[in-house]
């Protein structure tokens, strides 16, 4: 933990029994992200894709005095020209009472760590291009935008069109 955090902030791995919250805190990112009914999550699926055997990606929750105040969500990528495993940061969210207090900062220091621990070649996530704050936060922890690439999705929808397709 940074010595600058007051000794009331703790992180700690989420656990089955914090899957309620995780999807609160979820919520409360996507309200952040102005993107509030895009959350379709379910506690079942959360259950399912955290803490199953077959476990998609871990979350760190961040605690003031005992209560959730932030998360990290995240998994591994791989890099094909490094031949090694990286750590993709999915959400990382500060509830806004609580921003400034170095929480975020601090969540990340732990991700790095994460990092370094399981021998990982990088840290990635992406930030919303309107989400200045964020932006310049992650600049002052040495964090620089890939500007050479562009992300491309498909959602649900164009992955069935696609698969769809393959006799075309």
């Amino acid at each position: 933990m940074p010595a600058n955090i007051a000794p009331q902030f703790s992180i700690r791995p989420a656990t089955v029994a914090d899957v309620p919250t995780i999807l609160c805190l979820i919520r409360e990112l996507a309200e952040y992200e102005r993107a509030p009914n895009e959350v379709v999550a379910t506690e079942d699926q959360l259950q399912e894709s955290l803490f199953s055997a077959r476990a998609a990606a871990e979350v760190l929750l961040g605690e003031e005095n005992g209560e959730p105040v932030s998360f990290a969500l995240f998994f591994h990528n791989f890099s094909t020209w490094m031949g090694r495993r990286g750590l993709y940061l999915e959400d990382l969210f500060v509830r806004p009472e609580v921003r400034g207090r170095g929480y975020g900062r601090a969540l990340l220091v732990r991700l790095a760590q994460i990092a370094a621990e399981r021998g990982c070649g990088r840290m990635e996530w992406a930030v919303l291009d309107w989400n200045e704050p964020a932006i310049q936060f992650y600049r002052k922890l040495g964090a620089r935008p890939n500007d050479d690439w562009t992300i491309f999705r498909l959602t649900r929808e164009g992955i069935a069109q696609l698969a769809m397709d393959a006799g075309r």
